[in-house]
């Protein structure tokens, strides 16, 4: 018999591959941070021992979920200003909160915060566009997830930068810092095409093709950032990334939530990928992602959550019953969007999008075990004729019991691993005192 580091006995495996197998009574061999094999548990008992061995007679075991745009900081915002419309919220609440009161230590705390949370809820990798990435990035040294985070471009003075060259010498030192580490990945991140002018979009495409980098942007938001676009510089903001060359593959468009035909065409021909935040969009009113319109015509679907000051959570297992449920509603078909292609959106697809999809997003041979145990076996969840079904249309985040990140264990049992839950929750408290006064 042959030694590993764990094995993982499951009722489920739920794969994530492209035609999403759902193999029963079947385990997990991990070694060496990645996975070793798939096989029937009765073959692994024969063939394998390991160091550790984990049994879940009631779970689905599936690769861990990606959240494919977040502001994690902003969690310490979660609740300052809600029931807005998102220009109002932008410029006389949140704008003025973060000018006063983002910092280093603020980034740094937040992220560990936001990041306990979304440990709980089952995701393992996340795409960031804040302030302070050194700061995050240092928290995802705690924490152990895996990180794509952004260097932040925008026109005007923020508490991290206050001109365009000192915005892009600060992400350039973000990213040579980190370049080579483990679990984090840089990206490039300007806010919004209202946000940000030709000549630093141009540099943005500079920069990410000469380091191979992704560039996240606020896409299409809603629709006055399209009439805006249209006084300004008579055409819509896609048009215009189309003509500064921004349209490629590496972009990964966030929200997209108002598009016509001519929108399709050009995303779909750049290979740009979307990333879907249904109950952001929904709390803000912002508009609805046409993702059965991008799906039809071949465009890479990503599910995000956005920052939990406009969510108001990080729970990717509530998005995706938010983006099945108002795909089927605004399409008027309930065969839109099934939740064995929505758990895809939630993982794979966002590797995809990422660019990581040879690393994680499903239970592959030789990916790393970034895996999560959901415990379906509860009142919420039975009787359990299909998991996938379980899963995205009535399970809760507190079923997510155990979470592993390649091969590190996060989550044990509810309990987290890597984070002091108890010492986030004063610091929580110690910030909101500050943030928050009456």
């Amino acid at each position: 018999m042959k030694t590993v580091d764990t094995l993982i006995h499951a009722r489920w495996l739920i794969t994530c591959e492209e035609e999403n197998k759902i193999l029963e009574n079947h385990s997990l061999v991990v070694n060496d941070k990645k996975i070793m094999a798939i096989l029937p548990t009765h073959e692994a008992q024969k063939n394998y021992t390991a160091t550790h061995t984990e049994n879940f007679p009631g779970h689905a075991i599936m690769p861990g979920l990606i959240n494919a745009h977040t502001h994690l900081a902003m969690n310490y915002f979660r609740g300052l200003a809600d029931d807005l419309a998102l220009m109002d919220w932008l410029n006389n609440h949140i704008w003025p909160a973060e000018k006063k009161w983002v910092s280093h230590e603020f980034v740094y705390d937040a992220s560990l915060f936001a990041m306990a949370e979304m440990i709980r809820s089952g995701t393992t990798c996340f795409n960031d566009m804040y302030f302070f990435p050194i700061a995050t990035a240092e928290a995802v040294d705690i924490a152990g997830m895996r990180a794509h985070i952004g260097m932040t471009v925008i026109d005007f003075p923020t508490a991290w930068a206050t001109t365009s060259e000192e915005y892009f010498a600060l992400g350039m030192e973000f990213f040579e810092k980190y370049k080579n580490h483990d679990l984090v990945k840089a990206t490039l991140a300007p806010h919004a095409p209202y946000t940000v002018c030709d000549k630093n979009l141009l540099t943005v495409k500079d920069i990410a093709e000469k380091y191979d980098l992704k560039i996240n942007l606020h896409l299409h938001e809603t629709r006055d950032e399209i009439a805006q676009s249209l006084t300004q510089y008579k055409m819509r903001p896609i048009q215009r990334l189309q003509q500064l060359g921004l349209m490629t593959s590496r972009l990964i468009a966030i929200h997209m939530t108002d598009i016509n035909e001519e929108d399709l065409a050009i995303v779909a021909a750049s290979h740009v990928s979307v990333v879907n935040c249904p109950e952001s969009n929904m709390k803000l009113a912002s508009g609805i992602c046409p993702v059965i319109k991008f799906k039809n015509h071949g465009i890479n679907i990503a599910l995000g959550t956005d920052g939990a000051a406009s969510n108001n959570d990080l729970n990717m297992i509530g998005e995706m019953r938010t983006a099945a449920f108002l795909a089927k509603l605004s399409n008027g078909n309930p065969e839109s969007l099934p939740a064995k292609e929505i758990l895809k959106h939630a993982t794979l697809n966002g590797a995809k999008a990422l660019g990581i999809d040879h690393l994680t997003g499903s239970l592959s041979l030789g990916k790393s075990a970034d895996i999560i145990a959901i415990h379906l076996d509860e009142i919420e969840t039975l009787p359990v004729y299909h998991p996938a079904s379980q899963i995205v249309y009535a399970a809760g985040r507190h079923q997510v019991t155990d979470v592993w990140c390649r091969g590190k264990r996060l989550l044990k049992n509810r309990e987290l691993m890597t984070l002091d839950e108890a010492a986030l929750k004063v610091k929580a408290r110690d910030w909101a005192k500050k943030i928050f006064v009456v």
